[in-house]
């Protein structure tokens, strides 16, 4: 299938907004996220037929994957950074770097310049809003949610757990300077919206407890369970080994 002009323009968009990010946030995540969303919602909509089949909007899942973390910017220990364009042919040649932008208000002035209609708009910016792990930190769902919802939300997901989840948590650690491990600072396994989002005396291997390890029993799709089976299993393993090499046991 030849790519659409859009799609196109939001991957330059995507590349241009991210650059500089690291590893754990850069173009390539969200690219990843695009490829994983689009292959769940494949597999959603083949195994449907033989049930009740499902329509999910490609184009939809495809541009909420690409655009999910576009206002996603760490530059150096600064708190999140937005790069707003101002440019109207995408040249981006004026880039305005904004602390605590909104990553609505960027989306809904891509989808404007592309023409994108207010129906498909509103649906891609709600998948956006809703996709952060703190709104189901204690493992409540949002409730109802849409086929493109929940392809691209566990898509996102997939990829912060198994081997790119790991590589990706520890990239962003080291970006933050955190220790890797304190035994003596245990993980907050009882947290509330507001502790999660205090990251202050945090270790990496942490991460893991309080938010890596709960994602697998969160996912929404069929398919997304039973990719994230794996993944979670990797990260298990990795886990055993790191506390045995650390304890000096192997």
């Amino acid at each position: 299938m030849a790519k659409s002009e859009t799609v196109g323009n939001a991957e330059r968009l995507v590349e241009e907004m991210m650059k500089g990010n690291d590893a754990s946030h850069d173009a390539a995540h969200a690219f990843r996220v695009r490829d994983l969303a689009l292959s769940l919602a494949h597999e959603e909509m083949m195994e449907a037929l033989s049930s009740s089949p499902i329509s999910i909007s490609l184009e939809i899942v495809e541009l909420a994957a690409l655009l999910h973390d576009i206002g996603t910017c760490f530059l150096s220990n600064s708190p999140y950074v937005a790069l707003l364009c101002t440019s109207a042919d995408y040249g981006f040649k004026n880039l305005v770097c904004l602390k605590n932008s909104s990553e609505e208000k960027i989306v809904e002035d891509f989808l404007a310049k592309e023409g994108m209609d207010m129906e498909k708009s509103t649906k891609i910016l709600a998948i956006i809003k809703g996709m952060g792990f703190k709104e189901e930190i204690n493992g409540v769902s949002n409730g109802s949610y849409t086929p493109e919802f929940g392809v691209v939300q566990d898509a996102d997901r997939l990829d912060a757990i198994g081997a790119i989840g790991i590589a990706r948590c520890f990239t962003f650690g080291g970006s933050r300077n955190r220790v890797l491990h304190d035994p003596n600072i245990q993980p907050r396994l009882d947290l509330s919206k507001d502790q999660y989002m205090k990251k202050d005396d945090q270790t990496t291997i942490n991460h893991f407890h309080e938010k890596l390890l709960k994602l697998k029993d969160l996912m929404k799709t069929e398919a997304g369970k039973r990719r994230a089976e794996k993944r979670h299993k990797f990260m298990e393993e990795f886990l055993h080994e790191f506390y045995e090499e650390w304890a000096g046991k192997a």
